[in-house]
């Protein structure tokens, strides 16, 4: 039996602006999970609930980042080892020059946008920015980048996460050795810096509902999430193991 969650899109909401806000401290490049793979052909098993999102969603959910709070914005820095072997982070703001790189809703002739097209979450996101080049000083620069989204869950920690891959980046009109330096560091910074994304956290998904009238609680884990990717859709499958327990359980 299909249960179609309508409150999922809210949850689903609160994770893609952490991801468009791209904030968080460096992570570990291990990613949590495993892939999350397509519905088998045979149809969902029993418990699974399922919730469609289309562009003009995602489209909703950029305006409103770009309308109303600060753009997305994060330092682009440079990792160098000693002589010793050990792994330095160079400084991201050197001789008044900050280097970093700010999302744009638009730039380059390019829009930032979510597209579900081919099988793929795809999110081309324009930019601009300023790098500190040592002998040429701070550049500015603007440009573009071309990113997927992969989702990705974790059963023990029952959360999804998302793995944004930077394919390309095109800056435009600057010398080409500092071109080729800032690509590799704005396809780095974003790789290394944002991911894991963690889109839906164990308090979105587990569920505990009291019911009275049996005098327990009805409680629930997921088992599996699936993924649906049609040209224009994404449609989230999340498969529940429920279970009922004696007594109403406090809220968590």
């Amino acid at each position: 039996m299909r249960y179609i969650l309508t409150l999922l899109a809210g949850i689903v909401l609160g994770g893609l602006l952490v991801f468009f806000l791209l904030v968080g401290a460096p992570r570990a490049n291990r990613l949590p999970g495993a892939p999350v793979k397509a519905p088998d052909a045979g149809g969902d098993p029993p418990g699974t609930a399922l919730i469609v999102l289309d562009k003009q969603f995602f489209d909703t959910v950029l305006a409103a980042i770009f309308r109303d709070m600060n753009a997305p914005s994060f330092q682009l820095s440079k990792i160098a080892e000693s002589n010793d072997g050990a792994r330095l982070e160079l400084a991201a703001f050197q001789n008044g020059c900050a280097s970093a790189v700010t999302l744009l809703p638009e730039g380059s002739n390019v829009k930032t946008e979510v597209r579900i097209e081919n099988g793929k979450i795809l999110a081309p996101l324009a930019f601009k920015g300023s790098y500190n080049a040592p002998f040429v000083g701070c550049v500015q620069f603007t440009g573009w980048a071309q990113a997927n989204l992969a989702l990705r869950f974790d059963e023990s920690q029952q959360a999804v996460f998302g793995q944004l891959n930077v394919e390309s980046v095109t800056v435009d009109g600057t010398p080409p050795l500092v071109g080729t330096v800032v690509t590799g560091l704005v396809q780095g910074a974003i790789n290394q810096r944002v991911n894991p994304i963690q889109i839906l956290q164990s308090h979105q998904l587990k569920l505990s509902v009291p019911v009275k009238a049996s005098e327990g609680t009805l409680n629930a884990q997921v088992k599996d999430v699936r993924a649906q990717i049609n040209n224009g859709t994404l449609a989230l499958h999340i498969t529940y193991q429920f279970n009922g327990q004696k007594g109403i359980q406090p809220a968590s």
